[in-house]
């Protein structure tokens, strides 16, 4: 079975006034990117796009070349992340523009980003910009009726007819049920056959039973924030990253709090630490958040070709076999900020990109 990889999209690299005023005008993803630097020997900061592409996804010219990107090496589609508060949109304007050029050729799907807007642009998680308000039946109903233009495309991403919703946490939305039971019904009003809910694992949390339970018809595995948070809760893992910033405050010095992981070790507690069966895979290709974070930042190394091919290869066979499901998603098409993206760069060019072709052709 062919398997179909799909990666998660970030839309914020173009100017919105909220980011104008939260953290200086013409902020946009690349900011921290550019100002990015190494924290220890032989850290790979910053990171610099192949032919210095810094691109602008406000201009349609860069939706065209990532669909070309995409469609030349075998993934099947993207995942955009979708910020919705109350009504009021965010990062809205790529989703917005594909859908208003039919003739890019690009399959689609959208993950709610549903969690409070905060300043983890810059490091400081905790100061909430815009709060997670899910209201009631009609904000619900206000919402579908957003999306559905979207969900009748017919690029956008359907199982057996149904256009997938992955939502990011599910676990803190109330009356979720109520909220998924009224989506699937004023789908088949618009006639769509329902919504294929996906249920992202990438925290404990969202393995609870309660969460579990929904009427979700896939999971998907978010990684690599799911094995390490499986693995964090560790009493050294625990102590240092509480001893860590503190000295770093006394001392004036940015020793990172958590030890910089090696790639197969991160791949291993991946695949070993199982979901449920239904579950849509998750692979990553590195780890680096010191550009938003500093020294409070986590590193992954970036893995050799042959290091990602070997994890790609045993999680399409993991969700082939364990969890009887043909899809993939990676994170990410361009967390260059999280440093986990498959756009090509000048340190490994189109290595990420490459392999998935070769795996996915066979």
């Amino acid at each position: 079975m062919k398997p179909k990889i799909i990666a998660y999209y970030l839309p914020q690299y173009h100017t919105i006034p909220e980011n104008d005023e939260w953290w200086g005008k013409g902020f946009t993803d690349w900011t921290n990117v550019q100002k990015a630097r190494p924290l220890f020997e032989g850290h790979d900061q910053p990171r610099r796009p192949l032919d210095d592409n810094y691109y602008d996804l406000s201009s349609i010219d860069t939706l065209r070349w990532q669909a070309g990107l995409v469609n030349s090496y075998g993934l099947y589609g993207l995942c955009f992340y979708h910020y919705w508060f109350s009504g009021k949109l965010l990062l809205e304007k790529p989703a917005e523009m594909l859908l208003a050029n039919k003739d890019i050729s690009l399959r689609f799907c959208f993950s709610w980003a549903n969690e409070p807007w905060a300043r983890t642009w810059d490091g400081h998680d905790k100061q909430v910009l815009i709060a997670q308000d899910y209201g009631s039946e009609a904000d619900w109903r206000k919402h579908f009726d957003y999306l559905l233009p979207f969900f009748l495309d017919d690029r956008y991403i359907k199982v057996d007819g149904r256009p997938m919703m992955v939502l990011y946490r599910s676990v803190n939305i109330p009356c979720c049920k109520e909220m998924m039971e009224l989506w699937d019904r004023m789908a088949r009003e618009n006639g769509l056959p329902g919504i294929h809910f996906v249920c992202t694992l990438g925290y404990r949390n969202d393995y609870r039973p309660e969460n579990l339970h929904l009427p979700f018809s896939n999971y998907v595995e978010f990684e690599p924030m799911r094995a390490l948070d499986l693995h964090r809760h560790s009493f050294w893992v625990k102590l240092r990253g509480k001893v860590v910033p503190l000295l770093n405050k006394w001392l004036h010095t940015a020793i990172l709090p958590r030890r910089v992981y090696a790639f197969n070790t991160v791949a291993r507690m991946s695949l070993c630490y199982l979901s449920p069966e239904k579950t849509y895979g998750g692979v990553f290709c590195g780890w680096d958040n010191t550009p938003r974070k500093g020294a409070n930042g986590l590193v992954i190394e970036t893995p050799t070709q042959k290091d990602f091919e070997d994890y790609l290869r045993k999680k399409i066979d993991q969700t082939q076999t364990v969890y009887h499901t043909d899809t993939l998603f990676v994170n990410a098409w361009n967390e260059w900020a999280e440093g986990t993206y498959l756009e090509p760069d000048v340190s490994s060019r189109t290595m990420f990109l490459e392999t998935i072709r070769k795996v996915v052709n066979g």
